[in-house]
């Protein structure tokens, strides 16, 4: 009998980023993001949860060694965001807007690399308590 469950890790981060689209000048992007498009940037506390799906391994009785997706979280999100400008150090939001979706995306596109395939891939990113988006299979 397969038994399919969800196990869910949380992480951490801290960053700045602007939201801005540079075609834009600067009315139209105030215009469309705000406070968002500070041109010194601002940061936000980010919180990731991240789920996998699969089976349970009937010799472990584990998804997946939540040590192992702990490290995984870590080394591909924790560490290449944390306490970084995101517009100007990250490499992938060079010309990428670094929105909450965008963030989620690039997230789960560098965890998906270092997991299994076996497991579906779900990714929520909070950039604050009211905002999210969230990402995956």
């Amino acid at each position: 009998m397969s038994r399919v469950i969800s196990v869910y890790r949380r992480g951490h981060f801290n960053a700045a980023h602007r939201l801005y689209v540079k075609d834009w000048d600067f009315e139209k992007n105030e215009e469309v993001f705000g406070l968002c498009n500070n041109p010194y940037y601002h940061g936000h506390n980010y919180e990731i949860e991240v789920c996998l799906t699969g089976e349970i391994d009937p010799v472990t009785g584990m998804l997946i060694n939540l040590d192992q997706l702990k490290k995984i979280i870590r080394e591909e999100v924790e560490e290449y965001f944390d306490h970084k400008n995101l517009n100007e150090q990250v490499e992938e939001f060079k010309d990428l807007n670094p929105t909450v979706e965008n963030i989620c995306v690039i997230s789960y596109e560098r965890l998906r690399k270092k997991l299994d395939s076996k497991y579906q891939l779900r990714v929520r990113l909070y950039e604050t308590a009211r905002n999210s988006a969230e990402y995956g299979d």
